[in-house]
């Protein structure tokens, strides 16, 4: 039994460093998770500018297109007030003219103000797209350098598991099954030391009989308490 129990005892380690190991895995995953996301919320800020960038554009174009039809109506304006002659249509004309000229003075306003909005935007995506040029390209090697830890964390996983197979086809196939429902059920810890008479899976106290009966190794005992299997480790001498 005490053999058994060592056995035990050795594949729980096994199992807990897997478990580890899988922790540190998904932790990677995580961050390669993260670098991707980080990526993608750069280019949706570079996307953003660009569609306001073309609205400016659109806008701006607008504008010149109202500017050069105000223009071409004073042109037509002040053509046609030669061929006026009574006074009353000159003042008339003469106000249309007045206020194209106001229109085509607010419409060059407002077309340097989008000029001005463009360029402020242009300087902004450009440096948006250098920080996300500079970012693809150190993202790539971290995810390289995470992608190759994990390849490596995955081959120790793969090596103890073939150790904790070998260790599971040496024990009765319901000691290996008593052994996978307690560790489930008690969060990865099957077995629990057994020393100074308590238990350390739980630190409650063991029954004096069963405690003694441990240094028998007669039978498999478990603690009263949290049902774990029980391995005695005496403290060392000093």
């Amino acid at each position: 039994m005490k053999k058994k129990l060592e056995m035990l005892e050795q594949i729980q380690e096994i199992d807990q460093l897997i478990n580890s190991m899988k922790n540190t895995q998904q932790s990677l995953q995580a961050e390669l998770g993260d670098i991707a996301t980080a990526l993608d919320v750069s280019r949706d800020e570079i996307a953003v500018m660009q569609s306001r960038l073309a609205q400016l554009e659109l806008e701006k174009a607008a504008l010149e297109e109202n500017h050069a039809a105000e223009l071409a109506n004073i042109s037509r304006s002040e053509t046609n007030m030669k061929e006026i002659k009574t006074n009353k249509e000159f003042q008339a004309v003469g106000r249309e003219i007045t206020a194209a000229r106001r229109q085509v003075t607010e419409l060059e306003e407002q077309v340097l103000q989008k000029i001005g909005q463009i360029e402020a935007l242009s300087g902004e995506m450009a440096a948006k797209q250098s920080s996300l040029d500079e970012l693809i390209e150190n993202s790539a090697q971290r995810t390289s350098e995470k992608q190759a830890e994990i390849a490596r964390i995955q081959m120790d996983i793969d090596s103890d598991g073939a150790r904790r197979d070998l260790l599971t086809k040496e024990m009765p196939a319901s000691l290996v099954k008593r052994y996978a429902t307690l560790r489930d059920q008690r969060r990865g810890q099957a077995l629990a030391i057994a020393r100074d008479g308590y238990c350390l899976g739980c630190n409650m106290h063991l029954p004096p009989q069963l405690y003694n009966n441990l240094f028998k190794y007669e039978e498999l005992l478990s603690c009263p308490h949290c049902q774990r299997m029980l391995i005695l480790k005496q403290q060392p001498p000093l």
